[in-house]
């Protein structure tokens, strides 16, 4: 019979199981719930992650979610922040050697990733740990022993090495490193489950690996697929500007999830909400049925989303705008404002200094299409020119989404 402080051990594993890429191996984490449950012994799962940028979006929840989900049923939650490994960067991706980060910006991101962190974790029930902790205080010969214990061939067998060794790229002996001293992070916390992107498998393998080469059992690994960005072509990244920052102001969070495409909605619904696979696949039924506007689904997902960062409220008042500015095209109550030196000059111009067009053509081609408001009105004629005189306002629009208020001085 399961604990009391457990769910059923089925329970569990369909719960977790919600949204992951793959599970290895299925069978020992069943095990693993099955002794948890028998013996009153939470399990312990860790997510590691290289502060190496101050920002979270929603890209990086996507595991914190899945943490959340074992710390809610009842399994110990431990954050790791690999604040000395992130010193080595990690080399999963790079086509060529990072440059170091100085300890001072590391243990800046850190504390503001712990910040932002805690919007998904349960602060008391979290266990953060540093793996500066034990890296910073191998001795070399313990070093030199745990590089002994895993094969150069298969280190070599990464798509990452592999890939540059193929085009004569160099390779530093530090990223070799990298997988090997996070294994030890594993081995130090005695996990007994750990989670990552899918990306990171071939880490995650490794960790598996050193585990059992140290005495311990090995322990479970459980990736999540990689979430897309708002281009629905490749994965969420503030580099590429494809990004939702989750402390990004509510009304600017509903905005973004609203313009996602139709076919993406449904891999958000799967990896950044709670809702059951059953509802998920109901909402595309009544979508697909016609009964329910897939404008109305993503609604209730943009919703969900900024409410479990930002509370019900705003999620109201960011819904209420969205409709207020999208749906009926009227201008934002809260209206960004720029000053402008007062003067004559073309409307084309006035595009491009307050940077609502990025060259001269783009703003004809806007005013040509119909794309710009002037003072609420539609305006195409593009050798309109502009007077603006000190404490003038002029209100603008480009497109859809595009307001600003400028301010003559």
């Amino acid at each position: 019979m399961p604990s009391p402080k457990f769910k059923p051990v089925s329970e569990q594993f369909s719960y977790l199981q919600k949204g992951a890429a793959e599970i290895i191996r299925e069978d020992e984490l069943k095990a693993r719930l099955e002794k948890s449950a028998k013996e009153e012994k939470p399990l312990r799962v860790y997510l590691g992650v290289d502060p190496t940028a101050p920002d979270i979006h929603l890209g990086h929840t996507v595991v914190l979610r899945k943490l959340k989900q074992f710390q809610d049923m009842g399994h110990t939650a431990v954050f790791l922040i690999g604040d000395f490994s992130a010193m080595i960067g990690d080399p999963t991706g790079q086509s060529e050697t990072r440059p170091p980060l100085a300890r001072e910006q590391v243990e800046a991101n850190a504390k503001t990733y712990l910040e932002q962190v805690f919007k998904i974790l349960d602060k008391k029930k979290t266990e953060v740990r540093y793996n500066s902790e034990w890296l910073g205080k191998l001795s070399s010969a313990e070093v030199v022993q745990l590089c002994g214990k895993y094969r150069l061939a298969r280190m070599l067998e990464r798509e990452d090495f592999r890939s540059r060794l193929d085009k004569n790229l160099p390779i530093s002996v530090h990223e070799l490193l990298y997988p090997l001293l996070t294994a030890y992070d594993a081995v130090a916390l005695e996990s007994d489950v750990e989670l990552g992107a899918t990306e990171q498998k071939f880490n995650l393998l490794v960790h598996r690996d050193i585990q059992r080469e140290y005495g311990l059992p090995g322990e479970v690994v459980l990736t999540m697929p990689i979430l897309v960005g708002l281009d629905g072509e490749r994965k969420m990244s503030k580099s590429l500007g494809n990004y939702i920052g989750i402390t990004e102001a509510p009304d600017q969070m509903f905005g973004k999830l609203m313009s996602i495409s139709d076919k993406l909605m449904w891999s958000y619904y799967e990896l950044l909400t709670d809702f059951a696979p059953p509802v998920i696949v109901r909402l595309q039924e009544e979508v697909n049925m016609g009964v329910l506007h897939p404008m109305d689904a993503k609604m209730q997902l943009a919703h969900t989303i900024v409410a479990g960062f930002h509370g019900e409220e705003a999620a109201k008042g960011a819904a209420e705008e969205f409709r207020l500015v999208y749906r009926d095209r009227k201008a934002p109550t809260d209206l960004p404002e720029l000053k402008l030196a007062w003067g004559t000059r073309p409307l084309f111009a006035v595009l491009t200094e307050t940077q609502l067009a990025t060259s001269r053509s783009e703003a004809e081609r806007l005013i040509k299409q119909g794309a710009v408001e002037l003072n609420g009105q539609v305006e195409k004629d593009v050798k309109r020119t502009i007077v603006l005189n000190p404490g003038d306002l002029l209100a603008l629009r480009v497109g859809k989404k595009r307001f600003l208020r400028v301010v003559g001085v």
